[in-house]
């Protein structure tokens, strides 16, 4: 169990992880490690997102009920938008295919667009936890 007061650090230290993803991401697009940086759009999402589960303290190592948490707590109740839902799947989906799948490419408009969803995404759970 974490205690609050390194909750609260722990909160805003995976926040600014994932704001910091987002500058990574933007930087591996411009030189064209374009699966790298479907990775890496992934793991923004989840650093905002491990953010906001800690801040409601759940705690999991993983994805997949990260996810399922997220969705049942924010998507399902209608906190959040479903399009969030979508980003975080196709995120995940195309994260696992880079990572484990052989002769993966994804086109610059593609990564881009996951980029800027990634963006939103964060946004979006940046709203969330300091509401």
């Amino acid at each position: 169990m974490i205690e609050e007061s390194d909750r609260d650090s722990l909160v805003k230290y995976r926040l600014s992880q994932a704001f910091d993803t987002i500058e990574l991401a933007k930087f591996l697009i411009s030189n064209e490690k374009l699966v790298i940086a479907v990775n890496r759009i992934y793991y923004g999402m989840y650093y905002a997102l491990t953010a906001l589960a800690l801040k409601n303290s759940f705690e999991t190592s993983k994805h997949a009920q990260l996810i399922g948490w997220f969705n049942k707590e924010y998507i399902s109740s209608k906190i959040v938008d479903s399009k969030f839902g979508k980003i975080l799947r196709n995120a995940y989906q195309n994260r696992t295919k880079g990572d484990y799948d052989a002769f993966v490419s994804f086109t610059r408009i593609e990564v881009e667009l996951m980029m800027n969803e990634m963006t939103c995404f964060i946004e979006e759970v940046k709203q969330l936890l300091y509401k």
